[in-house]
């Protein structure tokens, strides 16, 4: 993906929106995003859960902000280089997921599926609130649904 016009190189809401640049990945950008996003879960995985959910609550309020933001400089309302709601999305499905490379992989795969068929209520989200929180709303949802299907499949498990 080449840089949208009313980027900017400097700006650092815009590196963050793009995920530290992974919004610029030419195939699957949103996708791009999940994966550069696990790199600072490995950081937040060892907090406290009481931790681990103040950073992916300030992560979320910064995320309308920085989104909403970007958005407007772009002057475009979901422009698919935006990925700071991908980020946002994958650590709420990684959430109580153990610390294993296919319970991870599964949160993954789930996120992505559910941010990508988007069905009810994201579907709805997605269409219906506008600005940097509904950027962010659709992502989180599928964030937390992956995460409700995950601790299901826990349960049924043990």
């Amino acid at each position: 993906m080449s840089i949208p016009a009313g980027f900017s190189k400097t700006n650092a809401l815009h590196w963050l929106a793009f995920g530290f640049g992974a919004g610029f990945s030419p195939k699957g950008p949103g996708t791009a995003g999940s994966l550069v996003a696990l790199l600072p879960y490995l950081l937040i995985i060892h907090l406290s859960n009481w931790f681990y959910l103040a950073v992916v609550l300030l992560a979320l309020i910064a995320g309308i902000w920085i989104c909403g933001r970007t958005a407007e400089d772009l002057g475009v309302h979901d422009h698919g280089g935006i990925v700071w709601d991908e980020f946002v999305g994958m650590w709420i499905a990684l959430f109580l997921v153990p610390a294993s490379l296919v319970w991870i992989a599964c949160a993954f795969l789930l996120f992505r599926l559910l941010d990508i068929l988007k069905p009810w209520p994201i579907n709805w989200a997605d269409k219906k609130v506008e600005g940097g929180l509904g950027i962010m709303l659709d992502d989180v949802l599928a964030g937390i649904m992956a995460a409700l299907i995950i601790q299901a499949a826990l349960v049924l498990m043990n």
